[in-house]
């Protein structure tokens, strides 16, 4: 008999008192196994967090699929996460490395084959975390910007007003969610996954981070895709495949 994967909702300490809600899908099993945490992106300003993944079908298909624990964090003033939203921040960073924490804990999880995947705003945020957690396995960004500041001047008012009201232009919150600048730091290979044509994010960002990431020593794979910020899920699929399988071994089955 096969015991379909559940998901089930956490509310968790974010480290500070505040609150950090979390989904996850495992399956039954005896041994543990890898795990995957999905950071979201910027949703449209609908404020779904993390249960977008649960939505979309992600959680079961990667739990089921490669049969590993899979996750979904909330950042910070999304979903039930406690806000208020502080653009990619050291708050939402917490948030993510709390989530990762959490998975660690669990019996389900084998905390050496743990994989990071931010999207989008998410990217951002993952990315530093990624120069503060050495010992993750893997590291996936779509669609990200890794030098706040030179992606301000070059952002949509809705953008820039968002960065400003949320995180502000001192040169220190720039720093704060700018990975290029502390790409050294990062010990996890890294998967970049970006649309030439991305209107949102330049395709320069991922460029300069995966030279960066290399130069670093880093094993950083790039992929660009012919679109533009949303990505196509045959497209990532594709891409996805040959990492997850290199970050899962022996796992390989993935649909």
């Amino acid at each position: 008999m096969v015991v379909m994967p559940v998901v089930t909702r956490h509310l968790i300490d974010r480290g500070d008192g505040a609150t950090v809600e979390l989904f996850q899908a495992q399956v039954a099993s005896e041994t543990p196994a890898g795990a995957i945490l999905f950071v979201h992106g910027n949703q449209g300003g609908r404020l779904l967090g993390g249960i977008e993944a649960v939505d979309s079908g992600a959680l079961l298909r990667f739990c089921s699929g490669l049969n590993i624990t899979a996750a979904a964090v909330s950042q910070p003033g999304f979903g039930a996460s406690d806000g208020p939203p502080d653009f990619c921040g050291p708050k939402t960073q917490q948030a993510i490395i709390a989530a990762l924490g959490f998975l660690r804990e669990q019996p389900s999880v084998d905390p050496s084959r743990m994989v990071l995947y931010g999207n989008s705003r998410g990217a951002v945020a993952s990315a530093m975390v990624a120069t503060q957690i050495s010992d993750l396995r893997g590291v996936i960004l779509s669609g990200g910007v890794y030098d706040l500041e030179v992606a301000y001047h070059a952002s949509s008012d809705g953008l820039r007003w968002a960065i400003e009201k949320e995180a502000g232009l001192s040169r220190e919150a720039f720093l704060a969610r700018s990975a290029l600048h502390y790409a050294p730091e990062v010990r996890s290979e890294t998967l970049l996954l970006h649309g030439k044509h991305d209107d949102r994010a330049s395709v320069a960002h991922a460029e300069l981070f995966s030279k960066a990431l290399s130069n670093a020593g880093v094993p950083v794979t790039l992929h660009v895709f012919e679109c533009g910020h949303q990505i196509p899920r045959s497209h990532v699929q594709e891409a996805l495949r040959p990492f997850l399988k290199r970050m899962y071994h022996p796992i390989v089955t993935y649909h």
